[in-house]
C-alpha cells in the first residue's frame, strides 16, 4: 500500500485474474500494463500504485492466482529412487504442459527483468520447493542410499536444473524418460 490509499481487494483479484489469463493466453512477452487494465476493469495508474512493474504483477499472480504448483512434500516410501523418480516425473508432465511452460518463462522474464522480483520469487516459490526435495535428499542419506558426503544442495539443482534448461531453451522438451534417466544419473554419482 502506498500514498495513503488502501488497496481494493476486489481490484486487486481481478487485476491478478486478468494478468494470469493474459498470460496464459499470450506468454509473458505479449502482457502489457495496458492489457491487464483494460481486462481487469482499472486504470494503469492502479496497477503501478500496488506493483513497481509486469513482473511485480506477474509475480504476484503466479503465487496467488493458482499458477504455481502447490507446495507438497515428496513422497517417502523408504527408496529414493522411486520416490524421486515419481516426484520428478510429476514434475515434469506439469512442466511440460502449456500452463507450466508459460509459467517459467514468464517468471524467467520476469526475475530478468526486476531482482526485487527475482528475490520475491525465490522466497515464497523457489527455496521453499527446493527445501522439499533437500529434506527428502537428506533423509535418504541419513538412511544410507546416499552416500554420507553426497551434496545434497547440488543434486536437488541438478535434478530440477536439468529439465527447466530443457523448456529455457525452447527445443525439445523433457519427457518423463528424461526425468529417470536424470534420477538415474544423479543418483549412480551420489550413491
Amino acid at each position: 500500500m502506498t500514498g495513503g490509499r488502501r488497496r481494493s481487494e476486489t481490484s486487486r483479484l481481478a487485476i491478478l485474474d486478468a494478468a494470469r489469463d493474459l498470460l496464459l493466453e499470450g506468454g509473458y512477452e505479449q502482457l502489457t500494463i495496458d492489457a491487464i487494465a483494460g481486462r481487469a476493469g482499472v486504470g494503469k495508474q492502479t496497477i503501478y500504485r500496488w506493483w513497481g512493474s509486469k513482473g511485480a504483477v506477474v509475480a504476484d499472480a503466479a503465487l496467488e492466482g493458482g499458477l504455481a504448483q502447490p507446495l507438497t512434500p515428496l513422497p517417502d516410501t523408504g527408496d529414493i529412487e522411486t520416490d524421486l523418480r515419481r516426484w520428478l516425473r510429476a514434475w515434469t508432465e506439469h512442466l511440460t504442459t502449456a500452463q507450466g511452460t508459460g509459467l517459467i518463462l514468464a517468471l524467467t522474464a520476469a526475475t530478468a527483468d526486476d531482482h526485487t522480483v527475482a528475490d520475491v520469487l525465490f522466497e515464497r516459490f523457489t527455496q521453499p520447493h527446493e527445501q522439499l526435495l533437500r529434506d527428502r535428499l537428506e533423509r535418504a542419506r541419513g538412511a544410507g542410499q546416499l552416500a554420507s558426503d553426497a551434496p545434497v544442495p547440488t543434486i536437488a539443482s541438478v535434478l530440477i536444473g536439468s529439465l527447466l534448461y530443457r523448456v529455457l531453451t525452447r527445443q525439445a522438451p523433457p519427457t518423463v524418460d528424461d526425468a529417470d534417466l536424470v534420477v538415474r544419473l544423479v543418483l549412480g554419482g551420489a550413491g
